[in-house]
């Protein structure tokens, strides 16, 4: 399982997308960020750099 952007706490500030090794991350038409699951590697880059702790771990959701 990979791991999930939680729109209701993303802010749009886009600090998860440059850090991704995947290139996974991109924001949606209402200025919130997602993960391709497909993608994803599980490696925790998005969730060290979100301020407000939106991306979640597969054992968070």
């Amino acid at each position: 399982m990979a791991y999930k952007i939680n729109a209701d706490e993303c802010i749009g500030c886009g600090s998860c997308e440059p850090g991704c090794p995947q290139e996974c991350i991109t924001q949606n038409n209402e200025g919130k960020y997602e993960i391709d699951s497909s993608k994803c590697i599980e490696c925790g880059s998005c969730k060290n750099v979100c301020p407000v702790g939106a991306p979640k771990s597969p054992d968070e959701q």
